[in-house]
């Protein structure tokens, strides 16, 4: 198997990967924009009722698909038994995983990801069985950051990487959908970051094929500065951050591409802790509720206890706190026209 795949992808590199490239055909499948972000497998039936609570109380709300977004390291080539229940289970409640690979952290950063590393984790999860033929994979995170790069920032080495994973993904048609890494979109330009914008420039400017080759942006569009900010903003590091990159995009590709929100949401702190139901509400009714978005997974389902407790929808005894109350809130409030969405690619098993 990874004879007959070096072999295609060899062919791929040499006809510059047209052929390969996914085509994105849009289904009637019902599936919920609203997810969450997870941290591990073991999470999964923590997140699966709230999940469900999401969903309007209609008589469909039963068969509706919700996102959740989770990490994918190198340490986890050794859980295939982990991996595969963690499918099953949410083949079963009907959950669609965003796969974000990652490497180890080591020496206060995490390891740039070698061309094996690539290869291994994709090979891996080739072999699982996923609960939709859609297989979500994200390369790696916001390497606008040095801390999520090695200790440096590197937007050309990236790109090469990005290339690559697109490439192998794309090679034996498995069913996998490339999305980029999410940027910080808050980040300055110094040592230890580069605004987001410059690092895609760069990015483009070293291998503008790698842009070609995604099949769905990737956003993290958080309320900046802070992670308070109020959802009214209209700035490049707001919750509208998302708009900004689509629009580049197609200002460099000519490509309109759906995108998938797998970071967002507010700390909760006394400048916005009742201001939370307001702030979701809006956000749903005029930012989320645009077409080209198929899904919001909010950071995260279990940050307590730790460092992003604030950002927590369950304490540190699995309860549910005042962002998922809000959330809930706001969602029973919208209503199910704005919560729901069409799946954007084709999938029989939906």
């Amino acid at each position: 198997m990874m004879k007959l795949a070096r072999l295609w992808l060899t062919i791929f590199w040499l006809l510059g990967g047209f052929f390969f490239t996914s085509q994105l055909q849009p289904v009637s499948a019902q599936s919920a924009k609203m997810g969450i972000h997870l941290m591990t497998t073991g999470e999964l039936s923590l997140a699966a009722p709230l999940l469900k609570t999401f969903s309007a109380p209609t008589p469909s709300a039963d068969q509706t698909w919700h996102y959740v977004t989770i990490p994918f390291t190198l340490d986890d080539l050794q859980r295939t038994q982990s991996w595969q229940k963690f499918f099953d289970q949410a083949k079963k409640r009907k959950i669609i995983p965003i796969v974000r690979l990652t490497t180890r952290f080591q020496q206060g950063h995490w390891q740039v990801p070698t061309r094996k590393n690539v290869v291994d984790q994709i090979n891996f999860l080739s072999r699982l069985d996923w609960p939709t033929a859609n297989k979500y994979i994200i390369a790696y995170n916001e390497p606008n950051h040095a801390a999520e790069w090695g200790g440096t920032v590197d937007p050309q080495a990236y790109a090469r990487i990005l290339s690559f994973v697109a490439d192998w993904a794309h090679t034996e048609n498995n069913g996998f959908i490339v999305l980029p890494a999410g940027l910080d979109e808050a980040a300055p330009n110094g040592r230890k970051t580069m605004e987001a914008f410059r690092f895609l420039r760069q990015m483009w400017l070293s291998s503008p094929e790698a842009f070609q080759k995604i099949d769905l942006w990737n956003a993290h569009a958080y309320p900046n500065p802070g992670f308070i900010a109020s959802p009214y903003s209209s700035s490049k590091m707001s919750l509208r951050s998302f708009i900004y990159e689509l629009n580049w995009l197609k200002q460099k590709t000519g490509r309109d591409l759906q995108v998938a929100i797998t970071e967002t949401g507010w700390r909760d702190t006394p400048l916005t802790h009742w201001k939370l139901a307001a702030y979701y509400r809006y956000a749903l009714k005029h930012i989320w509720s645009d077409p080209r978005v198929i899904a919001v997974t909010p950071f995260t389902l279990k940050g307590a206890p730790g460092p992003f407790a604030q950002f927590s929808f369950l304490n540190a005894l699995d309860q549910p706190t005042a962002q998922y109350r809000a959330l809930q809130t706001a969602l029973k409030q919208v209503g199910a026209k704005l919560e729901l969405s069409q799946a954007h690619l084709n999938d029989s098993r939906l």
